[in-house]
């Protein structure tokens, strides 16, 4: 744990006089050992505890007869790489869907926009299952957790005297899932371990270790799509294979080996070593014929890390992951005010009890999950992370471009993490390729586009079946601009400039150049798109139509707002491309501005319609307040504050990933005791749906702290996450503000390693809501801009980089 310096005297008034760090030598008090534990096993998914080193993952029940240990690798796709060109003449139809709009015929174009659809995306699968079998026996003392500060789960009981415990990690550089059973009593241990996959696999005979071969399916149909035949299509020499190897080594008890088993007899301790592949090579490579050796991988991985112990592994693992975990701490409390089990302090939560240590638990699990599941270059988190049990996962698992993707990265940069951001980012490079392809034959369009959905092979085409998708969700084309804007995020937080030249300013223009095609007068000399929905949204017309297809979405105009301040302000860094710099400029002045309705709302449609649905779960014409930074409360506090209306008008009751959202926007609003309140609401209780999904919950938090959208969705996680570092600290490039929307319940704490925008490190202490301490790192010698209630100061760093305040 890192050492902070203790202040000596906590409520003396904020002076900027810096100070050295040698004249503190004690360490403040450390943030509260982060688990979460259980008192009995898990008999649903939503109650099992998740592993993952960026690529291999494995969601453990804990069963003490029986373990199931679900395998994933997020590599493990169904299908192959997409055929961009699969409506090669789509474009065709665009100018008869704008011509409709041009009339005010609605109901048309909601039609008319179906010829501009192409596939679904493919979905993600689940690799297979690992068990563990213990002869039967009265079981006491059951204990479970899952350590956050190491990566570690474990489980521990006793059976007739015995006490048997499990340990449990997923090496990030060994690539391997190490497992160590071990009694109390000398060779009392007695187990097997078997494997099965929902896919298509097979035992592989003559090693020296069990191996199993298998294949994803060319075609897994998303789970709401009802067709003739099996959604689930498997054809020779078609797609994904992957390889499963485990070894039981390390022990003085006897090992029987069949082709589909390992049994342990009359044993003290065991290690199990799992290893996965996959044959994915990249998304524009077939896997069948351009693939990487699974098999040939997966062996070497699981021998290599067999040649070392346990505690060797563990070892290693422990470094590679720390340095990631420990960059940030965060206390709310200085004890646990409760020692309950996981699953029961968050129904005491929800019944409104005080609990600053699950409110921190929750932040950095939120941590720990993108650590554990965004590893893998072009091969961001999904819908569920890297957890998957579901040959037909709900929504495939898949890339859901018009929000959920990018929530998975919302806290990637303000909670130190900003290596976990490069899956995505890299994604985005795979997007691009194919994306102007479809840019060109669904628009005729320069640059690059990406619409509502997308996957491993980084799919951009408008989904629904050619025709069969409603242009609520099938038809919104700026999942490209959005994605975009995290390029200029991840500059703006690391001021990396190779990575804004050779890299982010590229595809930032690209995207902006489809932008530009977008882009028609309304007749009013304003830039408006067209055609144009607001995602999952109908609106309601004078006369009582309901429909999704417009022209001038605020949404559509926010994202792209915000794209073209974010390359102005990049073309001011690189300096290589003025003339386009020029044509943004010309045209960021042009867009059709926000407009606030007549119910002090800030709106959502082109005209001031009504919403079908008023409390709907989007809110995608909020963009520029959060995640954008162009609406603020200083700078458009009318907008800010028909922004505010808008939400008030949709009320807080909503799905797991939208109150993650709502969070955030409070925070941007600065009222941090609502968005506390969301917070708590975010933290409600949620009984695992086991067999069926109860989608009328509304969202909360399911017992092992996964998001209820219903069903799980990891993005809740991501953006309450990130929504913690947003009440605590916000930042431009220019200026970071200390405790923006600091909750009354929050009234005393401490945190450190938070980014800022400009590349600052940041970490605070408060009491009694007032700021009592701040350190800011960065380069040395460099001055930093600070503000706190609305006074703003400047601090210069030393040589070592580092100022300090109090």
């Amino acid at each position: 744990m890192r050492k902070y310096f203790l202040l000596l005297n906590s409520l003396l008034l904020l002076a900027a006089t810096p100070v050295s760090f040698a004249q503190n030598k004690k360490p403040l008090v450390a943030q509260l050992p982060m688990k979460l534990w259980y008192n009995k096993a898990s008999t649903a998914f939503e109650e099992a505890l998740v592993l993952g080193n960026g690529q291999m993952g494995a969601t453990v029940y804990g069963g003490a007869a029986t373990d199931l240990i679900h395998l994933n690798d997020i590599t493990l796709w169904s299908g192959e790489p997409v055929d961009p060109y699969m409506n090669r003449n789509a474009y065709q139809h665009l100018p008869t869907v704008r011509e409709a709009l041009q009339r005010n015929d609605y109901a048309a174009a909601d039609t008319l926009v179906k010829k501009l659809q192409g596939k679904f995306s493919e979905s993600y699968a689940p690799l297979g299952n690992l068990y563990l079998d213990f002869p039967a026996g009265d079981v006491v003392q059951y204990y479970r957790d899952l350590d956050l500060d190491k990566a570690v789960a474990s489980v521990q009981y006793e059976v007739a005297g015995n006490r048997i415990k499990r340990e449990y990690f997923v090496s990030h550089p060994d690539k391997v899932m190490v497992i160590r059973v071990s009694g109390t009593k000398p060779r009392s241990l007695s187990f097997r371990v078997r494997f099965d996959s929902q896919l298509k696999y097979k035992a592989v005979e003559g090693k020296p270790y069990l191996f199993f071969r298998g294949s994803a399916p060319v075609r897994a149909e998303p789970n709401y799509v009802r067709k003739k035949g099996n959604p689930i299509l498997y054809l020779e020499n078609r797609g994904t294979r992957f390889s499963a190897t485990i070894l039981v080594n390390n022990t003085d008890g006897k090992i029987t080996r069949t082709d589909s088993t390992l049994s342990v007899d009359a044993a003290t301790e065991a290690t199990i070593y799992v290893s996965l592949a996959t044959s994915f090579n990249g998304f524009d490579q077939n896997p069948v014929t351009q693939g990487l050796p699974d098999a040939e991988i997966a062996a070497r991985q699981l021998l290599s890390a067999s040649r070392h112990t346990y505690q060797q592994l563990l070892q290693r693992h422990l470094a590679d992951y720390q340095r990631f975990f420990n960059r940030v701490s965060l206390k709310l409390a200085d004890t646990d005010p409760v020692n309950l089990p996981t699953d029961e302090r968050l129904r005491r939560y929800s019944k409104g009890a005080a609990d600053p240590y699950l409110e921190t638990l929750y932040f950095q699990f939120g941590r720990y999950l993108l650590i554990s599941s965004s590893r893998t270059k072009g091969v961001p988190a999904n819908l569920q992370g890297l957890w998957n049990p579901h040959i037909q996962p709900p929504w495939s698992s898949n890339y859901t471009m018009n929000i959920n993707a990018e929530e998975n990265y919302w806290l990637a940069e303000n909670t130190n993490l900003s290596e976990m951001h490069q899956p995505f980012l890299s994604f985005i490079e795979n997007l691009e390729k194919t994306g102007r392809i479809t840019a060109r034959t669904f628009y005729n369009a320069p640059g690059w586009t990406c619409h509502h959905n997308s996957d491993i092979w980084a799919m951009t085409n408008p989904v629904g079946d050619f025709g069969n998708g409603n242009p609520e969700w099938a038809n919104w084309n700026m999942g490209g601009v959005w994605a975009a804007t995290h390029l200029w995020e991840h500059y703006a937080f690391t001021q990396d400039k190779k990575f804004l030249e050779e890299k982010a300013y590229p595809l930032m223009k690209g995207a902006a150049e489809f932008s530009l095609a977008m882009l028609v007068d309304d007749g009013k000399g304003n830039y408006i798109t067209s055609p144009s929905t607001s995602p999952e949204n109908h609106y309601k017309t004078p006369d009582g139509f309901r429909g999704a297809t417009l022209y001038g979405g605020t949404a559509d105009l926010g994202m792209i707002r915000e794209l073209f301040i974010d390359l102005i302000a990049a073309q001011k860094i690189v300096r290589t491309d003025p003339v386009f710099q020029q044509r943004l400029q010309e045209a960021l002045v042009k867009l059709y501005p926000y407009q606030v309705g007549k119910k002090g709302n800030l709106q959502e449609w082109y005209h001031d319609w009504e919403d079908a649905d008023p409390k709907h779960r989007h809110q995608s014409h909020l963009f520029g307040l959060y995640p954008g930074t162009h609406i603020t409360t200083d700078q458009t506090p009318a907008f800010a504050n028909a922004a505010k209306r808008t939400l008030e008008i949709k009320g807080d009751e909503t799905t797991g990933w939208s109150k993650g959202w709502r969070i955030n926007l409070w925070a941007r609003l600065k009222d941090g005791n609502h968005a506390y309140k969301m917070y708590r609401e975010l933290l409600k209780y949620v009984e695992p749906d086991n067999v069926k999904v109860n989608y009328q919950r509304g969202g909360g938090t399911y017992p092992n702290l996964f998001d209820a959208h219903p069903p799980f969705q990891i993005d809740g996680n991501f953006g309450g996450a990130a929504a913690v570092a947003e009440m605590l600290l916000q930042s431009t490039p220019d200026r970071i503000e200390i405790l923006p929307a600091l909750p009354a319940a929050w009234s005393t704490g401490e945190v450190y390693g938070l980014k800022a925008r400009g590349g600052w490190e940041v970490g605070m202490r408060w009491a009694a809501g007032k700021l009592t301490y701040l350190e800011v790192k960065g380069r040395p010698g460099t001055t930093v801009t600070w503000s706190y209630q609305g006074q703003e100061r400047t601090g210069k760093l030393d040589k070592t980089g580092v100022w300090v305040t109090r």
